[in-house]
């Protein structure tokens, strides 16, 4: 097959690649380039295990290039999404990974490929274990029984500051992290951390488990909590509830005395930073997170420029930025209202600009850097309109409003006061229910009297295509529908949510994580 592919590197490469042009669209199928020549198919396949089932895989070792198969196109956005922020290495040399322009691989004919489906069998097994695969998603209730949203954390090897920052930052990376406790057992330094969802806690825990946080130190060993959920009365530096941001901080705002003593007591290494323990905010060149996952496969994820003392790992910005800058939107299509129904689905967006002057571009004020994180690691990299959104943290630390008579054409909106934010009321159970675009939707808020068909014929005459559509049985308020792809699933969100239902019902969309 041609090996043409993507035109630029998603994000994690600087360096154009021969023959580039604008990015291609999402794709489950996936360029993968400067490989290592010696490299074995379960390296390779090894990148993509964390993020969902890998179905294809071909090595083209010659041009130190590979081609790898996602079994759908939420998962590759995932991957791809994570692999721009973080860069992946294979045998401590980074590689490139983009869309390919290929929608599928196929290798039936090709030579030398009976090696590659074995280790993709084997390395899919490995990884769902007794999980049932339905299609390209783990159906709901497939974890297997006594595998907990609630992880039990221990950091062995404690040579660096390992902080509830850090660790938050580490593990938000595979599902949203609704709390975190840290604490001393045993003179280990300890934490209980709880996902939204227990299959992130599974992903979390596959990837993660006996890797190194710094090179040759600060070891996690992870393991299924028997707690199914965390009470947390404080957030400070020993815990933090990220959906109740209205906790007092109480009076835990130092480090335990035995953690401070691991950072600098004599016998451990010297620590380079002084006896502080907690070091300026810059990057281990050899530093970052050694995931060398199954049979030494997953390779070096790069988390540089770790957090120490709370700070952000490389690639995150400012800490407690809270504006994003939005880019290669469709200029015929944006509007501050779409762009608050989108980014509203992961947060509270108080404030929306479009750049007068390039409608490509806009900024979002969330209502906090948390907040901000979130809908960036699940909106870039998604196709919107036609367009492949791009998004980052922005310099800007707010959206300024436009000054009185300043010509601005109903660009820049404030929506601190809007009655649609989904996150204001603390402790809301929408922060459980924060998932990533995905085809099919949950719906709520449905009166009585709107059958399946009028449900269906809304969406359709908005321009979508419903493959599948379902009442909750116990309770007909809410409604699953799936649509013909995820770029309409996102337009429709977009276009419906808030829709006048009449007797005083507004549909309230969402992504589920759910399939019909």
């Amino acid at each position: 097959m041609s090996n043409s592919t993507s035109a630029t590197a998603n994000g994690n490469n600087t360096k154009k690649f021969k023959g580039d042009g604008s990015p291609n669209p999402p794709s489950r199928v996936l360029h993968i380039r400067k490989i290592p020549y010696e490299i074995s198919e379960a390296e390779v396949l090894s990148l993509g295990i964390p993020f969902g089932k890998v179905t294809n895989l071909l090595m083209l070792k010659g041009k130190n290039q590979a081609f790898l198969e996602m079994a759908s196109e939420e998962a590759a956005v995932t991957m791809v999404n994570y692999y721009t922020t973080v860069t992946p290495h294979l045998r401590n040399q980074p590689i490139y990974i983009q869309y390919s322009n290929h929608r599928e691989l196929k290798t039936d004919n090709l030579p030398n490929q009976a090696r590659t489906q074995a280790a993709l069998q084997a390395l899919n097994a490995v990884h769902t274990g007794n999980m049932s695969m339905t299609g390209s998603t783990i159906s709901e209730g497939a974890v297997l029984a006594g595998q907990s949203s609630v992880l039990r954390i221990i950091v062995e090897n404690l040579f660096y500051p390992v902080t509830l920052e850090v660790l938050h930052q580490i593990f938000t990376k595979y599902g949203t992290v609704l709390k975190i406790i840290t604490f001393t057992k045993n003179n280990q330094f300890q934490a209980l951390l709880q996902y939204a969802d227990p299959m992130h806690a599974h992903h979390a825990k596959m990837a993660l488990d006996g890797q190194n946080i710094y090179n040759a130190c600060c070891t996690l060993r992870i393991e299924f909590s028997k707690l199914t959920s965390l009470n947390v009365k404080y957030n400070n530096d020993k815990s933090r509830d990220f959906t109740r941001l209205d906790l007092p901080s109480g009076d835990g705002q130092s480090i335990d005395a035995p953690v401070a003593a691991a950072f600098g007591a004599p016998g451990i290494i010297s620590n380079p930073y002084g006896a502080g323990g907690f070091g300026p905010a810059v990057g281990f060149p050899q530093a970052g997170l050694s995931v060398q996952g199954i049979h030494g496969g997953l390779g070096h994820l790069g988390l540089q420029h770790a957090a120490v003392g709370g700070r952000l790992m490389h690639g995150m910005g400012p800490a407690g930025n809270s504006v994003l800058l939005v880019s290669n939107l469709n200029p015929e299509k944006v509007s501050p209202h779409w762009l608050f129904i989108l980014f509203g689905v992961y947060g509270d967006v108080h404030r929306v600009k479009i750049l007068f002057n390039k409608k490509e571009n806009a900024l979002i004020q969330m209502a906090d850097a948390n907040q901000a994180q979130l809908a960036m690691s699940h909106l870039n990299g998604q196709k919107v309109y036609g367009r492949v959104l791009r998004v980052t943290l922005s310099k800007h630390q707010m959206v300024q409003l436009p000054r009185e008579g300043q010509e601005d054409q109903g660009l820049t909106k404030d929506y601190g006061n809007s009655p649609l934010h989904r996150f204001k009321k603390p402790g809301s159970k929408n922060f459980q229910n924060i998932f990533p675009p995905s085809s099919t939707l949950h719906l709520s808020n449905i009166p009585p009297s709107i059958t399946e068909d009028d449900l269906k014929n809304l969406f359709e005459s908005a321009g979508s295509s419903v493959r599948a559509f379902k009442f909750f049985l116990k309770d007909r308020k809410m409604a699953l529908i799936q649509l013909d792809s995820l770029e309409e699933a996102i337009q429709a969100l977009i276009d419906l949510h808030n829709h006048d239902l009449g007797e005083n019902h507004h549909l309230r969309v969402s992504f589920s994580k759910s399939t019909i």
